[in-house]
């Protein structure tokens, strides 16, 4: 079974949300983990527009990449640049991907256009990780 690993700045937002998606669309066929170069914890916020749409992240935790130091990743996708500066090196195969995602835990304004950005934001990953799932899980 394929192992895949999702890393950014702190597994809050982006990585959280792109492991609820890539599980969903894998359906089984591969392991997915997230990780951060930090720890923030779950965004609440990522938790709500996830629900939305049927998936439910409520209980991931906010891990840190050092926690999967030991495992044989066959892909890792950075969703931010940072975390693609800063990602540590460890030795794997692993073929690499990236896309720098807007971060939606930095969006301003009130509580509405605030959940609108988040919902940019996922719709940009749900597709992101549909095409990844299409192309690289069998």
């Amino acid at each position: 079974m394929k192992k895949i690993l999702v890393l950014c700045t702190g597994n809050s937002c982006r990585s959280q949300i792109a492991e609820g998606y890539l599980r969903h669309f894998a359906a089984g066929k591969a392991e997915v983990y997230s990780a951060g170069v930090e720890t923030h914890g779950v965004n609440p916020r990522a938790i709500a527009i996830m629900k939305e749409d049927g998936i439910d992240i409520s209980g991931h935790t906010s891990n840190h990449i050092d926690e999967y130091r030991g495992i044989d990743f066959d892909y890792v996708i950075t969703v931010c640049d940072n975390a693609k500066e800063r990602c540590p090196y460890f030795p794997t195969t692993a073929q690499k991907f990236h896309y720098n995602f807007p971060d939606p835990a930095k969006a301003t304004g009130t509580e509405p256009e605030i959940m609108d950005q988040f919902r940019v934001v996922r719709e940009m990953i749900r597709q992101y990780s549909s095409n990844f799932i299409l192309h690289h899980i069998s």
